[in-house]
């Protein structure tokens, strides 16, 4: 190989390794259409490479140096607060063919996005994206007035090859997620007062019953106690993963 050839490798890859030179952690999935690698960024933030698709999930600039990570063909963004929805984030992982996909309350604040609403569904490439809905019962910021209002938010279930992933967004264990079915993956929040207590989410997984559980936006919330309050569940693997918190 010569040295020209080297240079422009080097310089070709020169961004991805920087990118995975920031010890994110990875996970590696099989399914029917090859690999599946989900990347753990922080918070919310996480990035699903599949098929030949790169998904990026609630990207905050906090969280990465996304100018250094590969550019989305899909973004999906949960709803619309701050720690959720990155207008520059998303600038920064955009190309001219990026579908971003929000609830009708993002859309408000950015503007080149489709809106799904709770129930929904859209096919990307093969990719069946389902919103669902994603709201606090419990939680209130004052009363009668949740932090995070029915009808609003959106969690979201992909479909990738024959594994589905539910990334649950802000919510709590709400009825709706006993209609969930055959999750392989889910993503359940766990951080106070927003989201759910490990009870909660201990619940919420009885009810989906995923073969892999990641506790995410957990806050100072210890994520390690839900292995103990699912010691006894057969069939539900919780796996803690290091993700920098916002709070």
């Amino acid at each position: 190989m010569t040295r020209a050839i080297i240079i422009i490798l080097l310089f070709t890859w020169l961004p991805f390794l920087m990118a995975y030179s920031q010890n994110y952690e990875q996970d590696v999935f099989s399914t029917s259409k090859g690999p599946l690698k989900i990347t753990f960024f922080g918070h919310a933030s996480l990035m699903i490479e599949w098929s030949g698709y790169i998904i990026h999930i609630d990207p905050v600039s906090q969280f990465a140096d996304y100018s250094q990570l590969p550019k989305a063909d899909l973004i999906l963004v949960t709803h619309d607060h701050y720690d959720h929805l990155d207008i520059k984030a998303i600038g920064l992982l955009s190309h001219e063919k990026t579908v971003v996909i929000l609830n009708q309350k993002g859309s408000s604040k950015f503007s080149g996005g489709k809106v799904l609403a709770n129930g929904e569904t859209m096919n990307f490439n093969d990719i069946i994206i389902e919103a669902v809905p994603a709201y606090n019962l419990v939680h209130m910021r004052s009363q009668g007035v949740p932090y995070h209002p029915k009808g609003e938010g959106n969690g979201y279930v992909l479909s990738l090859g024959d594994k589905r992933i539910y990334i649950a967004g802000d919510t709590e264990n709400i009825p709706e997620m006993k209609n969930l079915k055959n999750i392989d993956v889910a993503f359940l929040p766990m951080n106070l007062p927003y989201t759910m207590t490990p009870e909660m989410v201990a619940d919420a997984a009885r009810a989906i019953r995923p073969k892999i559980l990641y506790p995410y936006h957990y806050g100072e919330t210890d994520p390690n106690q839900l292995i103990d309050l699912l010691k006894e569940e057969k069939g539900i693997e919780v796996r803690i993963r290091k993700m920098k918190q916002l709070f």
